[in-house]
This record gives structure tokens, sequence and C-alpha cells, in this order.
């Protein structure tokens, strides 16, 4: 496949069984898995509207064929994050068990303090 060959060479999403079968013989907690599915969708079909809105630049940086694989990678990958089966998630771990509260409501308490520092898409 060219999204092997070409975008990631070598590159491997392990499942959530698998990451989670790592971390248990790593002696480590889970203390919260968030799946990022519909997410991650959003975050691709971003970086296409940013990649169109430069890939004159990027066709002379790279060439024609990699703009077209690099567009199938991002459009095909959306479409998959959306429709079909792939996800992203990600794990909180940590040492004790009692290192955290029981609810998250920590997390959002957080992150409602900090500033706002994420630039709004044109």
């Amino acid at each position: 496949m060219g999204v092997r060959r070409y975008i990631f060479p070598g590159g491997y999403s392990p499942a959530l069984s698998e990451t989670l079968a790592a971390v248990e013989k790593s002696g480590l907690w889970v203390t919260d898995i968030e799946i990022l599915r519909l997410h991650y969708a959003k975050t691709l079909a971003e970086w296409e509207r940013r990649f169109q809105s430069h890939r004159p630049e990027i066709v002379a940086m790279m060439d024609e064929r990699f703009c077209r694989m690099w567009e199938f990678y991002l459009i095909a990958s959306e479409l998959s994050f959306s429709h079909g089966k792939h996800m992203n998630f990600q794990l909180q771990l940590t040492k004790n068990a009692r290192a955290l509260p029981l609810v998250r409501d920590y997390m959002f308490e957080f992150e409602r303090k900090l500033p706002a520092k994420v630039a709004k898409p044109k």
C-alpha cells in the first residue's frame, strides 16, 4: 500500500488490546482511557484544509505525485475515523492507583483555567 511505503514507512498503530497488554506487563495502572475517533477525523479534515491552502508550495518542495498520495491519505483517513473502525486513544497511566481522584472533574477544572492559546481556523 502506498501509505505504508511512501507516507509512513514502518508505521504501525497498535490496537487498544495490544497497548493495554503492554501496560499491564509494565506494572502501571490505567486510570483513564479516552477514545478520540471523531476528534481525529476533525483533525485530519483540518490538516487537509491547511494542506490545500499551501499545496502549490508543497508541490514545489516535493512533487505532484507526493501531493496526490498525501491527499489520498488525509481524506481516506478522515473517512476511516468518521465512518469506519479506526480510532485513536489516549491513556492516562500512573504508578499508584490512588494518585488521582475518582472522577474526571479535576481534568475539566484544570483545562478551564488554561489560557486559550489555540488559534481558530479562518
